[in-house]
């Protein structure tokens, strides 16, 4: 029985890859991303080489300093490839209105991954403007802005190894090395951990970078799902926060629908609980 259904799933892979790969859940590079999840949850890498063999193949096949063309090639990469778990095309339109929306000067994205969410924000924001991008791992940070050098963005994104809760290091790091001060956060783009979507946003709240009319963005809130971010935004919607919901789908497939949550903040009356 269990050989049957092996059997008959390699062969449906089989014909899905002989198809041009249009099903992500028959593909191969899905399969290996979802027996290995307790890995990715570790470390935020497959374990199989194909974040660095994403960085090979934009620096081979885009243009080198068009942003557009480093974006495009990702999505090729992603969609035909190797399966990743960037915010993806169809949601990234939702990331690239809501930047060009807010005009920000100051923004941080948490979650860099292999740093493709940073160029579509690196697009869309102001000539002017500056990211910095939190990444827990050190080689996908390489990774990340490797890419981002080769199209044309890295001198405008700043990547910072850390996370928010690692003991106040990285906090302390934005503080002192790059200057992040009471105010200063137009935009806030959140799509790494999801348990720690609401805990690093009170973290953030505690430390008064953001301004009353500060953009929040967080990816994910439908699937895998961040239920606890979700219910403290509407638990105070129209008192601290104005928040639209953006009904989408999971990255490059259009079967698991998800959600993108794009949040004012009004700056009224939010006192966060302390967080260590």
């Amino acid at each position: 029985m269990v050989l049957g259904v092996v059997a008959l799933l390699a062969l449906a892979v089989g014909a899905n890859e002989c198809a041009g790969k249009p099903v992500v859940f028959l593909r191969w590079s899905f399969l290996r991303f979802v027996f290995a999840l307790n890995h990715m949850g570790a470390t935020w890498q497959v374990g199989d080489g194909r974040e660095k063999a994403l960085a090979d193949y934009v620096c081979a096949h885009a243009r080198p300093g068009d942003v557009d063309d480093a974006i495009r090639v990702i999505d090729d990469f992603c969609y035909h490839k190797k399966y990743l778990i960037n915010i993806g095309d169809e949601k990234g339109q939702l990331l690239d209105d809501a930047v060009a929306a807010a005009r920000p000067q100051r923004l941080l994205e948490v979650g860099t991954y292999c740093g493709y969410s940073a160029l579509r924000i690196a697009r869309a924001m102001p000539p002017d403007a500056r990211l910095h991008s939190i990444e827990f791992n050190a080689a996908n940070a390489r990774i990340a802005q490797r890419i981002w050098d080769h199209a044309g963005v890295g001198e405008r994104i700043v990547v910072v190894v850390g996370t928010l809760g690692d003991d106040d290091k990285t906090i302390k790091a934005l503080r002192e090395e790059h200057r992040f001060s009471p105010g200063c956060l137009d935009f806030l783009f959140l799509d790494h951990e999801k348990s720690e979507y609401l805990p690093d946003l009170h973290r953030i709240l505690q430390h008064r970078w953001l301004h009353p009319g500060s953009v929040v963005v967080a990816d994910n809130v439908g699937y895998p799902g961040a239920p606890e971010y979700r219910n403290f935004m509407q638990q105070h919607e129209g008192h601290d926060w104005l928040t639209r919901t953006h009904r989408s789908h999971a990255e490059y497939q259009k079967l698991i629908p998800d959600t993108v949550l794009e949040s004012t903040y009004l700056g009224q009356t939010t006192q966060p609980p302390h967080v260590d």
